[in-house]
C-alpha cells in the first residue's frame, strides 16, 4: 500500500503531465490557426491584382459629383470594391467604417459599388448596411482597370497614389487597418 505522500506525488506528476500535454495541444492548435491565417492572407493578396500606380479614374458618387482617385493623394487610401448582391461584402461593410474611424485623419477610405443592375440596388445596400463612407459608382471599365474579379476586393494606396497592397475576400477591421497604415 502506498503512503499518502507517495499518492500525492503521483497525483502531482499526473497533473503536470496533463498540463504539459494540454499546453502542447494548445500550442499545436495555435500553430495550425496561425498557419491557416497566413495561408488565407497569402491567398487574399494574390499576385494578379493591380500593382504600381493606381489607375487614374474619376467616378461619380451617388449624388452625381465626380471624384478622381488622384485627388485623394497626400494620405494613404483604402479603396474597397463591393457589389450589392455580395453576402461577403455585407459582412465586411462595417469593417470599412471602423477602419475609417480608427484611421481618422491619417488616411482616407472610399468604396466603389460595382456589378450592380441599377442605382436603386446600390442605394438599398447603402441604406440597409448603414454605409457612412463615400460611395463611388464603378463600371466594367474600372473593374477591368483594377483587375477585380471577386468581391469584396481592397486596394491600399500610398500617399503618392501607388498600390502598395491588395486583398480579396473578407478581411477583418484589424487586417484592413494594418494594411492601410503600415
Amino acid at each position: 500500500m502506498s503512503s499518502p505522500k507517495h499518492a500525492a506525488s503521483r497525483l502531482a506528476d499526473g497533473y503536470h503531465r496533463l498540463r504539459r500535454s494540454r499546453a502542447a495541444r494548445w500550442g499545436l492548435e495555435l500553430a495550425f490557426l496561425l498557419a491557416a491565417v497566413l495561408l488565407v492572407g497569402t491567398w487574399q493578396t494574390r499576385a494578379h491584382l493591380e500593382r504600381g500606380a493606381a489607375p487614374s479614374v474619376a467616378l461619380p458618387t451617388l449624388s452625381g459629383q465626380r471624384v478622381a482617385l488622384d485627388s485623394l493623394r497626400g494620405k494613404p487610401v483604402l479603396v474597397g470594391f463591393w457589389a450589392p448582391w455580395c453576402p461577403v461584402c455585407k459582412a465586411a461593410s462595417r469593417n470599412l467604417s471602423w477602419v475609417s474611424r480608427l484611421a481618422g485623419d491619417r488616411a482616407r477610405v472610399v468604396t466603389v459599388a460595382a456589378a450592380y443592375q441599377d442605382l436603386d440596388d446600390v442605394r438599398a445596400y447603402v441604406r440597409e448596411q448603414g454605409v457612412d463612407l463615400p460611395v463611388l459608382l464603378g463600371d466594367d471599365t474600372v473593374v477591368r482597370a483594377f483587375h477585380v474579379d471577386s468581391f469584396p476586393t481592397y486596394y491600399f494606396l500610398d500617399a503618392d497614389g501607388r498600390v502598395k497592397r491588395s486583398a480579396a475576400g473578407y478581411t477583418t477591421t484589424l487586417g484592413l487597418l494594418l494594411r492601410l497604415l503600415l
